[in-house]
């Protein structure tokens, strides 16, 4: 016997975009908009030190922390 790898209609399954998907996508599409619409200069201070960057260098790090500790929850309550 041979495992069924797809569905009634033909597609293979896992292969469609859930709504939850789609607005994950609308989401980073967003996050990446705003963060290349701001490309000056600033100051930021960490901890101690004054660091000056390009606005867009911070809001990405941030961005990528806030996704890293997301994963890491999501993969605890699994």
């Amino acid at each position: 016997m041979t495992a069924k790898t797809t569905s009634q209609s033909g597609r293979k399954p896992g292969r469609t975009m859930t709504p939850k998907g789609i607005i994950v996508l609308v989401l980073l599409a967003v996050a990446l908009v705003f963060i290349f619409e701001n490309t000056r200069e600033t100051e930021i201070r960490l901890l101690v030190p004054l660091v000056t960057m390009p606005l867009w260098l911070a809001l990405l790090a941030v961005g990528l922390i806030g996704a890293l500790v997301g994963a890491y929850f999501m993969g605890r309550r699994r």
